[in-house]
């Protein structure tokens, strides 16, 4: 099928829309990048923005090219064949969704919209979120839906930092308001995915996305419950999981941690929460399953001071460093990082907190602005809590410094190790 003719517009360029936008370019696509900040507008001009090494050098041949045209103006959608909106979905303090970025964006594309455009929604929503905010504001537009645009929806399917599944070998999921729409969808998709499955509508593809994180979420919670149990058991979770992992059938290995943090496990089921407890449906397996997630960084925080009893340290006064705040590593991302949660508890304890993270240069942390310690071994700590342990970032000289809470469960070679 021939695609849509004009540039695909991409909305939001963070670390879905970015590698969308450079995978449409290397296909040969005309590309226009709108993001309403600043800031990211530069780091994609300047080639600083977090990528992956792959994508990094698309971003460097991509760069200058007129194919790629940045703007911040939301009546350049008007000019595009297609519509790509890859938005974040984020939630509040009080894990109640935040979806203003998303109504905005869609808002735009809606009002600019032009005959003949494919609109295609790739950010993770409540089920009806396409229909809500795109077909239905369409049509009273008098834009009818399958004659005069098309419209689907494709959650998108990028795990930031994981070199491993990159988006290309990924399937793409695509619902499209009818037949017609998701086969335009699917071949919009085409070159950024090696194997596109066509579902039967947008809400289809909706709750797909949102059962992938919840599963994800659940079996975070559930492994994270399993390590307070081995500890209490004095088993190693790790030699269990590897022990369960063997069966070749009915078994995933999930592994603990302090927690869930970025975009998607602790922000995407509470859009499903939030509609089912507004219809009044009950969904008692998730909503303990994230409970238990929010809950991890404070029995973190709880062990931290455990610890430094243990060694007749007071919590008031004591130095305690977090290696690695990134919600995951090779990330220069701490949104919802379980970090911030742990600082936060800690410093209200009266412990002196600081960090180390060579990803992350600052941070603020309840109206505090920290700063990387780039030298720790230089420096006395009581407590070095391990919560994001990078590839290539040496953690090496924490040994023989005293004791070391092991968030991520894996420096088994450390002497004086604590679980949480």
């Amino acid at each position: 099928m021939r695609w849509s003719s004009g540039p695909v517009a991409v909305v939001g360029l963070g670390y879905v829309g970015l590698p969308t936008a450079l995978a449409l370019l290397s296909a040969g696509r005309s590309v226009i990048g709108l993001d309403t900040d600043p800031a990211r507008l530069a780091a994609v001009r300047a080639g600083t923005a977090d990528l992956l090494p792959e994508d990094r050098a698309r971003l460097r041949a991509h760069a200058a090219s007129p194919a790629f045209t940045l703007t911040a103006e939301p009546a350049a959608l008007a000019g595009a064949g297609s519509v790509v909106i890859c938005v974040p979905t984020p939630v509040d303090g009080h894990r109640v969704p935040a979806p203003g970025a998303l109504r905005a964006a869609c808002a735009a594309a809606v009002r600019h919209a032009s005959p003949g455009q494919i609109l295609v929604l790739a950010s993770t929503s409540w089920v009806g979120t396409t229909r809500e905010l795109l077909i239905e504001p369409l049509a009273a537009r008098g834009l009818a839906v399958a004659q005069d645009v098309f419209v689907a929806c494709a959650p998108e399917r990028i795990d930031p930092g994981n070199a491993d599944h990159p988006q290309h070998t990924t399937p793409r999921v695509v619902g499209g308001a009818t037949p017609e729409c998701g086969r335009r969808a699917a071949a919009l998709l085409e070159p950024v995915a090696d194997r596109v499955h066509v579902v039967g509508s947008p809400e289809a593809a909706e709750l797909t996305k949102l059962l992938e994180n919840t599963f994800r979420a659940v079996n975070i919670a559930l492994v994270n419950e399993f390590a307070t149990i081995a500890g209490h058991l004095d088993l190693d979770i790790t030699e269990v999981v590897d022990a369960a992992a063997t069966k070749p059938y009915g078994f995933l290995p999930f592994r603990p941690g302090p927690g869930a943090g970025g975009h998607c496990i602790p922000c995407d089921p509470h859009y499903l929460l939030w509609q089912l407890r507004a219809a009044r449906v009950p969904a008692p397996l998730v909503d303990t399953a994230m409970a238990a997630l929010a809950a991890r960084p404070h029995q973190v925080a709880r062990r931290a001071r455990d610890v430094l009893a243990a060694h007749g340290v007071p919590v008031p006064g004591a130095r305690v460093l977090i290696a690695g705040v990134a919600y995951k590593p090779g990330v220069a991302d701490h949104r919802e990082s379980p970090a911030l949660r742990v600082i936060e508890d800690l410093a209200a304890a009266g412990a002196d907190v600081a960090y180390t993270d060579p990803l992350i240069p600052s941070l603020r942390v309840n109206g505090r602005t920290l700063r990387h310690r780039e030298d720790p071994a230089a420096e006395h700590w009581d407590l070095v809590v391990v919560h994001t342990a990078h590839p290539g970032h040496d953690l090496a000289w924490i040994e023989g410094r005293g004791p070391v809470l092991d968030a991520t469960y894996r420096l088994d070679s450390v002497k004086e190790r604590y679980l949480v």
